[in-house]
């Protein structure tokens, strides 16, 4: 008798449909469909909290690709669901899914900004800008609940510290008063990702990012308030996406972006 195939239907509003275990545990689930409930009924997964109790926030790299040395995250996994991420296999490391657990069981820093403001005043620290929000967006839906990204914008214009952010969210534009004083110490560069300009690829590669035409809306009123800001075409997705390169670039160019980059799609392990 051949075993019934799994539902391959993507949850609503998430990026994956797949629960894969952590490629660290001593076990692995497979998803088996007996047949007898409607897999595709089952409600979407809900998203969960827990507090990750980090005693540094400030991660250091050396890696030769990554235009930067330091970068703050003040959540790990990201709601906005993003069927590429790179960061999906980060959240093996803690024993999840790369798949709906890094979309759906996030956890934040609730002592970022505390912790921030005492690793900065180190005797030791050397000032060179932090990346915020690069391996899961700093803006994402549950920032507007808990507010640790404005904290930290507080403490990096408080030491007049250098910050560069990259974000798909709209929500950005809700500290523009802090970007605009970063921006008058020539402080501060914003990267808003754009991946597609079309609504319903960017539905299915970003389920709970803002729409295109919204993300746009926030490089205008991001340049308008004065803070340096550009649109990064990121991932470039080959025979997906590549062909909307001077289509960005126009639409970027007509919001007031002031720079523009890209970035290749990165496949590691799971994703």
């Amino acid at each position: 008798m051949d075993t019934p195939p799994v539902s391959e239907a993507v949850p609503k509003g998430r990026g994956s449909n797949l629960d894969l275990d952590s490629r660290f545990l001593d076990w692995q689930r497979e998803p088996f469909d007996d047949g007898w409930d409607g897999a595709d009924d089952a409600p979407a997964p809900a998203t969960t909290l827990s507090i990750d109790s980090a005693r540094t926030v400030i991660t250091y790299n050396q890696s030769p690709d990554i235009p930067f040395d330091r970068s703050i995250n003040p959540y790990r996994g990201c709601e906005h669901g993003c069927a590429y991420c790179f960061a999906r296999p980060s959240h093996a490391w803690l024993g999840l899914s790369p798949g709906l657990d890094f979309e759906t069981r996030l956890s934040y820093k609730p002592d970022a900004a505390a912790t921030l403001r005492r690793e900065l005043a180190a005797p030791r620290y050397r000032c060179a800008p932090i990346a915020l929000g690069v391996n899961t967006d700093a803006y994402q839906p549950v920032e507007r609940q808990l507010g640790l990204t404005r904290e930290i914008l507080r403490v990096l214009r408080d030491s007049h510290h250098p910050v560069s952010i990259i974000t798909k969210s709209a929500l950005i534009e809700r500290d523009i008063d802090l970007l605009a004083e970063l921006a008058r110490e020539r402080l501060v560069k914003v990267m808003v990702s754009v991946t597609t300009l079309q609504p319903a690829l960017a539905r299915t590669l970003e389920p709970r990012a803002a729409r295109p035409a919204r993300r746009l809306q926030t490089v205008r009123a991001l340049a308008e308030a004065g803070v340096p800001v550009g649109v990064l075409c990121a991932p470039l997705i080959p025979a997906l996406n590549d062909h909307e390169i001077e289509a960005l670039l126009d639409a970027a160019a007509a919001h007031g972006a002031g720079s523009a980059g890209y970035i290749l799609l990165r496949l590691p392990r799971e994703v």
